[in-house]
């Protein structure tokens, strides 16, 4: 394997990557929502709530039944529109290609409930749901709505911003509960508690990780390694205390999401390196992160 002819094709890699996310990520949300959420009467938040909620307030005071695909994809030609011009064309795309698949696979799935107990409805629902959306993140994609908020404070901060959008959800979820009863509002806000927290589990992306490097190699490791990651290192001189020789040790910090093929370059590199791995904390500075687009 040679890593210059892999960069070549690594576009044409991350958009089949990007594009079986998008599928699966739709069809696990579309399942959910018509096997809990609707089984359960929850809002999950956001637009996918927003959307609910206005076929709720449309069937209920007007016996109107709107398609959930019409609202939805209004909703989100907003959003879509500002994440088109802030955050970038290629994730937008995915965006809305994932909106569209949700929002139709909707109005087909049919509604199998599982359960009626409300609380294993919005823990096993929010579990669902936090999978969906992360696995969407994975293919640099999202399910729209908030999460565009959520992504663009992200990228614009270097931080995990799902709390910010776990308290707007609540606020569109409160706003249900004063027109339906706060009961299935309550249980609506742990299912977007969970999915939250599921997703700040899963979604590793703004997590940063250490790596101390140790190799005989290090000269020409650390200029294939800028190359290849776009990210600052700082090498060490020190003597090895088991036989007193003179060693090289190389010190950066990577995404999460980057350390696997960090290490596996490594180690394509120099199968002998010594790769000490550690979370760190956080990371104040200029920290180098790929371009979501």
């Amino acid at each position: 394997m040679t890593y210059g002819k892999s960069k070549e094709v690594r576009p044409i890699k991350k958009n089949i990557i990007s594009f079986v996310c998008v599928i699966v990520g739709a069809t696990i949300m579309s399942i959910n929502i018509k096997t809990f959420v609707r089984a359960g009467g929850l809002l999950p938040g956001g637009f996918t709530g927003l959307s609910l909620l206005i076929q709720r307030i449309a069937d209920h005071y007007f016996g109107m039944e709107i398609p959930y695909s019409a609202i939805n994809i209004l909703l989100n030609a907003v959003p879509a529109y500002i994440g088109f011009k802030t955050i970038g064309k290629r994730f937008t795309s995915y965006s809305v290609m994932m909106i569209i698949l949700n929002s139709i696979l909707v109005d087909f799935i049919p509604s199998i409930p599982i359960t009626s107990d409300p609380l294993l409805v919005a823990l096993f629902g929010g579990i669902l749901n936090g999978i969906a959306v992360s696995v969407a993140l994975i293919g640099k994609a999202s399910s729209g709505g908030t999460d565009f908020i959520g992504v663009y404070f992200s990228e614009k901060f270097n931080t995990s911003s799902w709390n910010l959008v776990l308290g707007i959800n609540v606020i569109i979820l409160l706003a249900s509960g004063i027109l339906f009863g706060f009961e299935p509002a309550l249980y609506s806000i742990i299912f977007q508690f969970v999915s939250t927290q599921v997703i700040e589990r899963l979604h590793q992306r703004n997590q940063q990780i250490t790596l101390f490097i140790i190799s005989d190699k290090t000269e020409e490791l650390e200029k294939q390694l800028l190359e290849f990651t776009h990210h600052g290192i700082t090498r060490f001189e020190g003597t090895g205390c088991y036989k007193g020789e003179r060693r090289s040790m190389l010190y950066m910090v990577v995404s999460a999401d980057e350390v696997k093929d960090i290490t596996d370059f490594i180690k394509h590199f120099d199968a002998d390196a010594f790769i000490n791995i550690t979370k760190s904390i956080g990371v104040k500075g200029n920290f180098y992160k790929e371009p979501i687009e």
